[in-house]
């Protein structure tokens, strides 16, 4: 993706007359993007949020205070919810972004990973998010994923994030209520970040960890109901889990060595790293107890089948008796025995009672019936 391209792509943009206007201008003569998908910017100086007309302009804020004073640890924080390629090239221009990373940011669907670029760094995000149903069906999604990409830089920080869910907004109050986690700088907002996605990872475990539980309990009750779809549609969003979590942890785990990270700060990242691991276990768990509960539920259906069938089979052999029986005094012959006595029709109808009784108790001794 060149940068030289940048005002040509921006143009077929759908776009105001004013905004226009605003592109023939230097990118850093802009406030805004020529898109609106940003959900909310600031700068902030000493921990606190301070006032600024624009994008660029807390930039240059910012900037200013940090070389005023050593320790400012002033940044800018752009926020973006599924941006257009106009929009994330036009913030590649004023923080510097490399343009793999842009692309990445804007085609989505990417591995979790950490790039260093320079000065900054990329970091990519998987999110995953529990989705409650009244009933469900074999289409019924019940992990939603999503992704965040963050651009982290020495006084800036660019979170680009797509799918609905986990929204950022809370980690944004709860820094900027308060102001000493915020003083963390660019560093910070990474761990609180990352410490939010992980959170979010241990609550979606628990919840498909109680579903398992649920789908486990139904498998082996007197009357199972022997949901197999149910079954097999939770394997495949443990499958979904682990594919959003498991490569996250190589990623989280040489974090702490980079250099753009601030010594003070990685033992917080090293810990959000252990919150991880014990996620990823729990996952691989859980998904081993899914894969058990599928092979319990086949042999359980197989055994009741295979009881069903026994009970039928006992049945018809019981009368099977009565049948062959009475087939056999239907048959048309003046010569057969007890057929002109006055008791050969009781003796009959007793023989067929009395071997039917005993075929009976043979087959609930031996567990058929």
């Amino acid at each position: 993706m060149r940068s030289s391209t940048l005002f040509r792509r921006i143009n077929r943009h759908p776009l105001t007359t004013r905004t226009a206007l605003q592109l023939a201008e230097p990118v850093r003569d802009m406030c805004v993007p020529p898109v609106d998908s940003i959900v909310e910017y600031g700068a902030y100086v000493q921990g606190k949020k301070v006032a600024s007309t624009g994008i660029v302009e807390a930039l240059d804020l910012v900037r200013e205070r940090n070389k005023e004073s050593e320790g400012a640890n002033a940044f800018v924080w752009v926020g973006l919810h599924e941006p257009e390629a106009p929009e994330v090239e036009w913030l590649s221009e004023v923080f510097g972004l490399h343009p793999l990373s842009v692309e990445d940011a804007v085609k989505a669907h990417q591995r979790p990973k950490v790039e260093r670029y320079g000065e900054s760094l990329f970091m990519v995000l998987k999110t995953i998010a529990y989705l409650d149903h009244d009933e469900l069906t074999a289409t019924s999604e019940i992990i939603a994923a999503g992704e965040i990409m963050v651009f982290l830089g020495p006084d800036f920080v660019v979170t680009v994030r797509h799918g609905d869910h986990c929204p950022l907004a809370v980690v944004r109050e709860r820094l900027e209520d308060k102001p000493k986690l915020m003083n963390r700088g660019p560093a910070g907002v990474l761990h609180a970040i990352s410490d939010h996605v992980v959170d979010q990872y241990l609550q979606v475990a628990d919840l498909m960890q109680l579903e398992l539980e649920e789908v486990e309990a139904t498998v082996f009750a007197d009357v199972s109901s022997r949901d197999i779809n149910r079954i097999y549609q939770l394997k495949r969003e443990m499958l979904e889990m682990k594919r959003a979590i498991t490569p996250l942890q190589s990623p989280m785990a040489a974090l702490p060595q980079r250099r753009v990270i601030p010594s003070d700060m990685r033992e917080y990242f090293r810990d959000v790293g252990d919150h991880l691991s014990r996620v990823c276990e729990q996952v691989e768990a859980s998904n081993e107890l899914c894969s058990s509960i599928l092979q319990a539920a086949l042999a359980r259906s197989n055994a009741l089948a295979n009881e069903d069938m026994r009970k039928i089979s006992s049945w018809v052999a019981i009368l099977a008796v009565p049948t062959m029986i009475a087939g056999i005094y239907g048959m048309n012959f003046d010569f057969m025995p007890e057929l002109h006595s006055v008791w050969g029709y009781p003796a009959v109808l007793g023989v067929m009672v009395t071997a039917c009784v005993f075929l009976h108790r043979g087959f609930r001794r031996n567990g058929w019936l």
